[in-house]
This record gives structure tokens, sequence and C-alpha cells, in this order.
């Protein structure tokens, strides 16, 4: 955080000590639905929700803004107030990001909440509760697992990269003879984490996805050395007017550069 006082940075903590609590009571809460066949609507796009997701969300709602009530909200279950575009500081959460996988009983899904200003995120937390993982940022406070430091893997000749197939595709040929495709994992927030702890090196990002898909797990990336971008090198900006994003691209290296070739003749269409 260059040219923040003392005050400025013990206020972070503060609200990172928040959300780590916040969140992982979130986690619990959603592991009570768990595999127990919870109750699912499906709202535009085909997009579920499930009542895991509603509790969750309550509870994060009432809690955090208790904690912080001059701070913005900007939740994926919760209907958008634009009264938060004149708040000092925004959470931003998804109860939970992979909802779809929650429902078929996978594991890859997670509670995700960040505080934002101006755009960019100053503590990220992202809780996995079905796969025992907590992940967690600060802007300039470095990226953890579990309490351990992360940080990208050096690139080596085989890389492992996710996203939609359609765009891997597009890649050259010579990149492709070196990657190892994962498969489908239904979170965005934690395939992001992915990269920031090595397990990945790389993902497309297809368009559309939003400020709660992003906002911790961009921190979490970007504090392990990564980058989450557009086709143009920018990072998102969240909690602004927009937040829904085009394609993006994260990862790091010179893979990421040939991933923004492809984003830029996907932009130029």
């Amino acid at each position: 955080m260059p040219g923040t006082d003392l005050a400025d940075k013990e206020g972070v903590m503060a609200d990172l000590e928040l959300l780590r609590q916040a969140a992982a009571e979130a986690g619990r809460i959603a592991m009570g639905y768990f595999r127990q066949s919870p109750e699912v609507w499906f709202k535009t796009g085909d997009s579920p929700v499930s009542e895991a997701d509603y509790a969750a969300d309550r509870y994060l709602r009432e809690t955090l803004l208790a904690a912080r009530p001059d701070y913005g909200w900007l939740s994926e279950e919760t209907a958008d107030n634009r009264d938060r575009l004149s708040a000092p500081r925004t959470f931003v959460v998804d109860p939970i990001d992979g909802t779809r996988g929650f429902v078929e009983g996978r594991t890859a899904w997670c509670v995700s909440v960040a505080v934002v200003q101006d755009g960019r995120s100053l503590a990220g937390v992202l809780e996995c509760p079905a796969r025992a993982e907590t992940y967690w940022a600060t802007a300039d406070g470095g990226a953890f697992l579990n309490g351990a430091p992360i940080r990208l893997k050096a690139g080596g000749e085989r890389l492992r990269i996710a996203g939609p197939k359609p765009m891997i595709d597009k890649l050259p040929e010579e990149w492709q003879a070196r990657l190892e495709r994962e498969a489908y994992i239904p979170s965005l927030a934690y395939r992001i984490a992915m990269i920031a702890s090595g397990a990945l090196d790389a993902s497309f990002v297809k368009p559309s996805a939003h400020d709660w898909d992003i906002a911790a797990a961009e921190l979490i990336l970007s504090e392990a050395g990564g980058q989450l971008l557009d086709g143009r090198g920018r990072r998102p900006a969240f909690a602004g007017a927009n937040i829904v994003h085009g394609a993006l691209m994260a990862g790091s290296g010179e893979l990421l550069q040939a991933m923004a070739a492809v984003l830029e003749r996907l932009d130029s269409r």
C-alpha cells in the first residue's frame, strides 16, 4: 500500500481479520448444506443458487455491515444498492463461488470476500472448507494459504492451463505442445487461487465475470507474483458502476504474453 500511513495499514489488517473470521463462519454454514441435497433455484442464464448461498450471504451481510456500517455492500446474492458508490470502502462478496459444483457435491468451491477502495482490493479471503484451505492477502502484504506464504511456481517446460477450450485452442502451436489442460473447475476464484499457489500456471477467463467472482482472487494472485489482466494489459477495477468484465487472462511471464495476443484477436472482432 504505497503512501499509506500506519493507521491505514492497521485498518486494512483489521479488515482482513474481520473477513477471515466471517468467511470461516460462512464456510461452516455452507458446509451444513454440502452434499445434503439443498434446495436449488435457477436465475437468468441458467445459473443455480442454493439455500446455502442465501444463508451464507445473510450471515456475511449482517456480520460485516454490523462491524463496518459505513462500508458499501456488493454481493452476488443481494440486490445492488448504488449507495455503495459513495462509501469509503466496499465489501465485495460471493457467498459461494462455484455454486454449480457445490450442488453437484464437488469440493472446488469457496466463500469469497474482499474489501475494495478506489477500485482496488485491499484485503481478500477465499475460504474453501470442503478442501480445508484458506487463502488470504492484503495489498503489499503478501499472499498466504493456511498461514504459509505462497508464490507462483517457476515456469517449466510443461505448463498447466485452465479455462475455456476454444480460447486455449487459439494459442500458437509452439505453446500447445507444452500445455497440459486442467479439467473444469467450478469456481473461478478457486481457479485463480490455484495459480497463486502453483497448482496451475495460467487460465483464461471467459467474458462476463463479475466483481464478486474475482475481487479477492485477483489480490491473492497479484500478491503471489501473478497478474489478472484484460487483453490490453489492464487490471480489472472493482466496486464501480460497472461490475461485469470482458475476457481476462491470469498467469505470468511469456505464456501470459501469448494469451494476451489471443484476447486481442477476440477484442478486434
